[in-house]
């Protein structure tokens, strides 16, 4: 009988490893495998924000602090310096291996997020072939946000964060604590435009357990119990009080009536906990999990929300994402504009796909997980950025709603898939597929460069710094390639760093409530759309040269007045100098 005990657990043991190597076996073959397409997907352009990144780390290094002005445009502005610490880093990689080593930083980051996002849809979704597929479909989706931009290394932070939340909720070790509340530091210094919404990946957690909490307290019930007391209790004093035999037994009753009323309701409310604990064990579509460490996560919370004087920037962490939604700079910058579904038809086929699952199937949802896409979904329909984050922290309550459904109705597919995949010949498969997928990406980038002539004014820059003085002139230039302009060193009216030109920042706030400063965003935006002439413009801050695109409507009027002398004319860019 002890052999056979013996052998029972050998044969329990040896299963376990076996499937510890195969889950071994598969995790390399999905991270190899997200690292061949992250690699694929990264840019080798360079965006507009990369130039200014690179050269107020540079300033930041040279001067030792971060001194809260602005030395790039010709006029004289206070700057916040949002993402202090992503400047100075992007700057060390660049002064180390130039645009190729920002280049090669982008791939890094890209595939640590394709990582990290695996790592999170797993931990989620128990399932590891549905968390490969997802990542990678996210990671196509989420393709254009990969650039040399602080949200990229934001994005693998607030990943990070929901994988540290789930795993403090189911181990409630203090390290996981501890990670949490240095990312949140960290946010706060690299990209504090986003430090807000660091917090709200913390409000589906709280709102299921504070809903519950509410919902348990039977709060209710406890008053009504507690009036059939106070009812008894007076009358128990009125027979006491009386001497009269009729009153007593007129008291006598009307106690055991209300000793019967707090009976039955008290037996109605047994009921009424049975069939609410009957539900949670098998709801109709929405789970509820009450986990006690959420009050732990609140107290994290808490202590995060102080993390956001851990920087020199003073309270900035706290006000600037409210200035900026305040100020009218969002009107004019696509990525914060309202989306439009019909435009966008990847998230019209996710969202449709999404409600498919738990209107016509049997998949139930997590209340903590349908509060967290339902309020990203808000998000992204308030401003388009925001799909990204939809697309970066949804893929796992998606990942779990397409296991959920293959464990109903085909609980073996996926093991048996899984199994094909970690063989020699699924193995090679896979990766190949992989592979011709990333070579259909990679192929239209094959010819691109680091900078793009045809958007920036690589020959047009040479010639300024050539032929005019930059300690004098007052250029006007636009919005698109304001940020190359002061990468070389060309005093600029404008840039892609949109808040510095807005009161919000530059001006104080008035006894209306009102921010008094320069609306320079506003002057260019109008003078560019020819909504304002621009001679008014023009007179306002002195301009002394232009530079546009050729086709820019604005160019369709200077190249019509006498008033402006051609210096300069390439394919793309013209540069004009005003008597």
């Amino acid at each position: 009988m002890r052999k056979l005990v013996n052998k029972d657990t050998e044969n329990k043991e040896k299963k376990e490893d076996s499937q510890k190597v195969k889950n071994i076996k598969f995790h390399i073959l999905a991270i190899v495998a997200i690292i061949i397409f992250c690699i694929s997907i990264c840019p080798v352009t360079l965006q507009n924000d990369t130039y200014y990144t690179i050269k107020i780390g540079e300033h930041i290094l040279s001067t030792k602090t971060v001194d809260m002005q602005d030395p790039f445009s010709w006029h004289e502005l206070p700057y916040t310096y949002p993402h202090w610490a992503y400047d100075v880093m992007i700057y060390l990689i660049y002064s180390m291996g130039g645009m190729q080593g920002i280049f090669v930083s982008t791939i890094i980051f890209a595939c640590i997020l394709g990582i990290v996002m695996y790592c999170t849809n797993y931990k989620i979704s128990k399932n590891k072939v549905v968390s490969l597929i997802i990542t990678v479909g996210a990671m196509f989706l989420i393709k254009d946000y990969i650039a040399a931009r602080a949200q990229l290394v934001t994005f693998i932070l607030l990943e990070l964060t929901i994988l540290l939340i789930e795993k403090f909720l189911e181990k409630r070790k203090i390290r996981y604590a501890i990670g949490i509340i240095l990312i949140s530091i960290a946010i706060a210094n690299l990209h504090c435009a986003v430090w807000p919404f660091f917090f709200v990946i913390f409000l589906p957690y709280i709102a299921e357990y504070l809903i519950f909490t509410i919902i348990d307290s039977d709060l209710i019930y406890k008053i009504r119990l507690k009036i059939y007391d106070i009812r008894i209790k007076i009358h128990k004093k009125q027979i006491e009080k009386t001497n009269d035999e009729e009153s007593k037994k007129t008291y006598n009753a009307k106690v055991n009536k209300v000793i019967i009323l707090k009976e039955n309701y008290q037996e109605k409310h047994q009921i009424l906990l049975n069939n609410r604990e009957e539900k949670r064990k098998n709801p109709y579509k929405i789970r509820y999990e009450k986990n006690k460490s959420i009050k732990w996560l609140i107290v994290i919370m808490i202590i995060c929300a102080f993390t956001g004087l851990l920087t020199p920037l003073g309270d900035t962490p706290y006000i600037y994402l409210y200035k900026t939604m305040k100020g009218n700079t969002t009107k004019s910058i696509s990525e914060h504009l309202p989306l439009t579904l019909i435009d966008n038809k990847e998230m019209l086929v996710l969202l449709a796909a999404s409600l498919a699952l738990l209107i016509f199937t049997d998949t139930k949802i997590r209340l903590k997980d349908l509060f967290m896409f339902a309020g990203l979904t808000l998000l992204m329909f308030m401003t388009r950025r925001q799909e990204s984050m939809l697309l970066l922290l949804g893929s796992a309550v998606v990942a779990k709603l397409i296991t959920d459904l293959f464990t109903k109705y085909d609980s073996n597919g996926l093991k048996e898939l899984e199994e094909i995949m970690i063989s020699s010949l699924g193995t090679i498969a896979t990766l190949l597929l992989i592979i011709l997928i990333a070579v259909v990406e990679i192929k239209p980038k094959l010819d691109d460069e680091f900078i793009n002539p045809s958007s920036y004014p690589v020959e047009a820059a040479e010639y300024i710094k050539q032929n005019l003085d930059l300690n004098s002139i007052r250029l006007f230039n636009e919005y698109n390639y304001g940020s190359y302009l002061l990468f070389q060193d060309i005093p600029v009216f404008i840039d892609s760093r949109a808040d510095l030109y807005a009161p919000e920042f530059n001006g104080e706030k008035g006894e209306d409530g009102k921010y008094e400063g320069q609306d320079i965003f506003s002057d260019y935006i109008n003078t560019s759309n020819i909504s304002k002439y621009y001679e008014d413009t023009f007179e306002k801050y002195d301009i002394t040269h232009v530079i546009l695109y050729k086709n820019s409507k604005l160019n369709m009027l200077l190249s019509r007045d006498d008033r402006y002398l051609e210096l300069y004319s390439d394919k793309k860019f013209v540069i004009y100098e005003r008597e």
